[in-house]
C-alpha cells in the first residue's frame, strides 16, 4: 500500500512539474522579450529630391504585428507607411516573421521645410508584453532637407578662347557649394578657391576647347552642394576658330627596323608584319599613354605655382606644331592618321631642357611613345610635359623653379631624331603651348583676370 502511495506521489509530482514546465514555456513564449530587428538602407546625410529607402524587419519568435514609418519635423509627424500583419496559426507560427519593403520620401510632396528631418521606423511584435502591445523596436535616422541648389555667377564677362587653346575665368558661388567648375560639353574643368576673407566664394578655373570637339560647344558654369543639388550658370565666351597644318609622313622599312626594337617589351605578344606592329604602337599605345597623361590631372595643387613668362627650349627650331594633322603612308598607301598634341623643338643633340615655369614634378619616367618624360604641375590643373628625353635629372615630388634643368633632349620613344616634344595640359587635356610663350597673351587672358581678384 505504501509503495502504491509513493508511486502515486511521484506521478503527481511529475505531472505538476510537466504542467508547470509547459505553463512556463507557454508564458515565456507568449511573453517573450526579444525585440524585432530593423535594417534601413541607405543612410543619407542629406535629402534633396525623391529618395528610395528599403527596410528589412525580422522577428523569429512571435512574429511581426505592425510597422509604422514616419518623417518628423518639429512636432509634426508625416506618416509614410503603416502596415498590420494578421495572427496566423498556433502561436502565430504561420504569421509574418520577416518582411522587406521599399518606400519613397519626397520632400516636395511632403512639404518638408529646409533643415533637419527625422525618419522614424517603429515595429511591434506579437508578444503579450507591455500590456499586450508587444515588444517595440524603433530606428531613427536624422537627415538634413536641402532642396535649394547653390548659386553660381561669372565675374569675368569677357572671355575669348581659341580652338585648341587655353582660357581662364573667374566666377563666384554661394558658400554652400562644395564643388564647382566649368563644363565644355561633357568635359569638366574644376574650379579652385581664389582665396579667403574677401575672396570667399571666388574661384578661378582654367579650361580649354579641345581639338576633338566639332562645332560650337555648350559651355556653362556648374556648382554642387553637399546635398547633391546642382545648378548651372551662363558663361559668356567667344570662341575663335583656328586652322591647323596638314602633314604627310612616309613610313619606311628602315624607320620600322630602327624604332620597333625600342618597343619589344610592349610587342612581345604581338603578331603580324612590322607595319602592323607600328600601327599597334601608333594607335593603341598612344591611346594608353594619353590616358596616363589625363590621369595625372588628379595630382594638381589647388594653389597657383607658376608666375611670369614661360620658357622655351633655348636656340631651338620648331620642327612640328600643335594640332598638326598627320597622315601616315606606307608604300604609297595611307595607313593611319593622328593629331600632334605638342610642339617639337630641335637644338643640338643632348641639349639641356629647362623647366618652363615654377612647379612640382608629378611624373618622371618612361611613357610609351613619348619615351623618357617629365611632367610638371603648375597648380590648379595646369601642367607642362617634356618628352623624348635622353636623361631625366629630377624625380617625382621634387619642386623646381623656372629655368631649372630637368633633363636633356633625346630620341627615346617614337622619335626619328633628337628633339624635345613639349606640351601643355589643362586638366589633363593638351592645349596649344605657343600661347604660354607669349607674354602679351598671358597678360590679356590670364594675368588681367587674376588682377581683378586683388582689386
Amino acid at each position: 500500500m505504501a509503495k502504491k502511495r509513493n508511486i502515486g506521489l511521484i506521478s503527481a509530482t511529475v505531472s505538476i512539474i510537466v504542467i508547470l514546465g509547459l505553463l512556463g514555456w507557454f508564458l515565456t513564449t507568449i511573453f517573450e522579450s526579444e525585440k524585432p530587428r530593423i535594417q534601413l538602407t541607405p543612410h543619407p546625410e542629406f535629402i534633396s529630391d525623391k529618395q528610395d529607402f528599403v527596410i528589412t524587419v525580422g522577428d523569429q519568435k512571435r512574429g511581426i504585428r505592425r510597422i509604422e514609418v514616419s518623417v518628423k519635423q518639429g512636432n509634426r509627424p508625416r506618416k509614410i507607411l503603416e502596415k498590420t500583419f494578421p495572427f496566423e496559426g498556433l502561436l502565430n507560427c504561420d504569421g509574418t516573421h520577416r518582411f522587406n519593403t521599399r518606400f519613397e520620401i519626397n520632400p516636395s510632396s511632403l512639404n518638408l521645410a529646409q533643415g533637419q528631418a527625422d525618419l522614424i521606423i517603429s515595429v511591434w511584435d506579437y508578444s503579450r508584453r507591455n500590456g499586450g502591445d508587444g515588444n517595440l523596436s524603433v530606428v531613427e535616422h536624422n537627415m538634413i532637407v536641402d532642396t535649394i541648389p547653390p548659386a553660381v555667377r561669372p565675374v569675368c564677362t569677357r572671355n575669348y578662347i581659341n580652338v585648341g587653346g587655353s582660357g581662364l575665368t573667374v566666377y563666384q558661388t554661394t558658400s554652400d557649394a562644395i564643388k564647382s567648375g566649368l563644363f565644355v560639353n561633357n568635359i569638366f574643368f574644376p574650379g579652385f578657391p581664389a582665396g579667403k576673407g574677401s575672396l570667399e566664394g571666388m574661384h578661378v578655373c582654367y579650361f580649354c576647347i579641345p581639338l576633338a570637339i566639332n562645332g560650337k560647344p555648350n559651355i556653362c558654369l556648374w556648382a554642387e552642394d553637399r546635398a547633391g543639388n546642382c545648378s548651372k550658370g551662363i558663361f559668356p565666351c567667344h570662341i575663335r576658330q583656328k586652322r591647323f597644318r596638314e602633314d604627310k609622313i612616309n613610313i619606311t622599312d628602315r624607320f620600322l627596323k630602327q624604332i620597333l626594337p625600342y618597343f619589344s617589351a610592349y610587342l612581345k605578344d604581338a603578331a603580324g608584319s612590322d607595319i602592323e606592329k607600328f600601327l599597334k604602337i601608333n594607335r593603341d599605345l598612344r591611346q594608353k599613354n594619353a590616358e596616363s597623361f589625363y590621369n595625372l590631372r588628379t595630382l594638381t595643387s589647388p594653389e597657383m605655382l607658376w608666375e611670369g613668362a614661360w620658357l622655351r627650349l633655348k636656340n631651338a627650331a620648331k620642327m612640328a606644331g600643335f594640332g598638326d594633322h598627320r597622315s601616315y603612308y606606307y608604300k604609297g598607301k595611307k595607313v593611319d592618321e593622328q593629331t600632334h598634341l605638342g610642339v617639337d623643338l630641335a637644338s643640338l643633340a643632348g641639349s639641356e631642357v629647362q623647366a618652363a615655369n615654377n612647379g612640382r614634378v608629378i611624373f618622371a619616367d618612361n611613357l610609351g611613345i613619348y619615351g623618357l618624360t617629365v611632367v610638371l604641375d603648375h597648380g590648379q590643373g595646369l601642367a607642362s610635359t617634356y618628352s623624348h628625353l635622353s636623361s631625366i635629372r629630377v624625380q617625382a615630388g621634387q619642386t623646381v623653379k623656372r629655368g631649372d634643368v630637368i633633363g636633356t633632349t633625346g630620341q627615346t620613344g617614337l622619335a626619328a631624331g633628337d628633339h624635345l616634344h613639349y606640351g601643355v595640359m589643362v586638366n589633363g587635356i593638351f592645349v596649344n603651348p605657343i600661347e604660354w610663350w607669349d607674354n602679351h597673351w598671358i597678360q590679356d587672358n590670364i594675368t588681367r583676370k587674376l588682377d581683378m581678384l586683388r582689386q
